[in-house]
């Protein structure tokens, strides 16, 4: 017996040892707070190791990780969590929010070019890449996904597609999306976000946009190569809200797994997800200050 759990412990060691170096903490805050570095399974609350998470997030064929899209840290842990993941099985894809359909050919010729050896000079140019996603945060990421031999998916709407939304609202088939406490949720969030001063009249039409952009986006983790993981802000992964009740309605909401990267005290609720990983903080800003009278 005692042979045997040496042999486990010896085991586990190794798995340990193989893993990627963490990444140091990047961000200014919290990190004195005794939850930094914490992995919660939200579940039972037991706190895991980055083994033990790796070990469950493995098992899924589909894997959501929730980010805050200007914390350096959650880009850190992402590209750690894309390193680690494939040294546990192959990865069949990566989707990503930041990526939309027409820039799916020009991705997908970087990656051929890369791979004949021929990396472009001007890689935002190369992708078309969107300003509004800081390529100082986004970039380390793509520039190791580009290497990889799996397939780089986008997993948005189109600019033209979120007009065509606001100009007419469409019909969201399924009981879980539409259902009353989902929509209220994200309409509140919603008015949070634009600091309360959005026109009720423009309401429809915004969470018409969020809804669609988490519908496009459980397709695609429907039509990706398993096992598949996406990366997007964490209201779009969120259990309760999300992308989870799109994959519910598309009748594929089993087998999925749910991590959020959040920052010290910013509370995760069981319903949102299935694990929680604390990290460092942004300094708060108030956003709407400017817009205040």
């Amino acid at each position: 017996m005692r042979i045997a759990l040496l042999l486990v412990a010896a085991l586990l060691s190794a798995c340990q040892a193989s893993l990627p170096a963490l990444p140091a903490w990047q961000s200014p805050e919290g990190l004195q707070d005794p939850e930094l570095g914490q992995i919660v399974e939200l579940r039972t609350g037991a706190l895991l190791t980055p083994a033990q998470l790796l070990e469950r997030l493995a098992a899924a064929p589909r894997v959501l990780v929730g980010e805050r899209h200007d914390n350096p840290d959650h880009h850190a842990l992402q590209l750690w969590l894309l390193r680690a993941l494939a040294a546990q099985r192959p990865q069949g894809s990566l989707l990503l929010e930041m990526l939309t359909p027409d820039q799916q050919a020009k991705v997908d010729q970087v990656r051929a070019a890369i791979a004949a050896g021929k990396t472009p000079q001007d890689m935002l140019a190369a992708l078309a890449w969107q300003p509004g996603w800081a390529w100082s945060l986004y970039g380390p990421l793509l520039q190791y996904a580009l290497r990889q031999p799996y397939p780089l998916l986008a997993a948005n709407l189109e600019r033209r597609e979120i007009m065509q939304t606001y100009a007419q609202v469409p019909q969201l088939d399924g009981q879980a999306s539409t259902a009353v406490p989902a929509r209220e949720a994200l309409l509140a969030q919603i008015r949070q976000s634009h600091c309360n001063l959005l026109p009720e009249s423009q309401l429809p039409a915004m969470l018409a946009v969020q809804q669609q952009r988490d519908r496009r986006m459980a397709e695609a983790l429907l039509a990706a190569p398993q096992p598949s993981l996406l990366f997007a802000g964490a209201f779009h992964v969120r259990r309760e809200l999300g992308v989870p009740l799109h994959l519910q309605d598309l009748h594929a909401g089993e087998a999925v797994q749910v991590l959020i990267l959040a920052e010290v005290g910013s509370p995760v609720a069981a319903e949102s997800a299935d694990f929680v990983w604390f990290t460092a903080a942004q300094p708060e800003q108030d956003h709407c200050a400017k817009l205040r009278p």
